[in-house]
């Protein structure tokens, strides 16, 4: 997943992509255990995707970044078109 499409998330969407992240990340995990897991770079990309949200979650609480207005959303989108 893209930074810029998590930038433009609320912090409780992030918290909820975080949680499917970690689900998501268990998954793959365990099919990797049991052998049905396909492609192992799976697992890399998902523990990615955790750390980016970790860290955009962490620079809102120090005040590095902010949430996107969503005003400011729905010009970014019309300006991604």
């Amino acid at each position: 997943m893209k930074a810029k499409l998590l930038f433009e998330m609320s912090t409780d969407e992030l918290k909820n992509k975080l949680e499917s992240l970690k689900q998501e990340l268990f998954n793959l995990r365990f099919k990797h255990a049991v052998g049905q897991l396909e492609n192992a770079n799976q697992l890399a990309i998902c523990k990615k995707d955790i750390a980016r949200v970790n860290t955009i979650l962490r620079q809102r609480e120090l005040g590095i970044s902010q949430e996107v207005a969503p005003e400011k959303k729905s010009r970014a989108k019309k300006a991604a078109k």
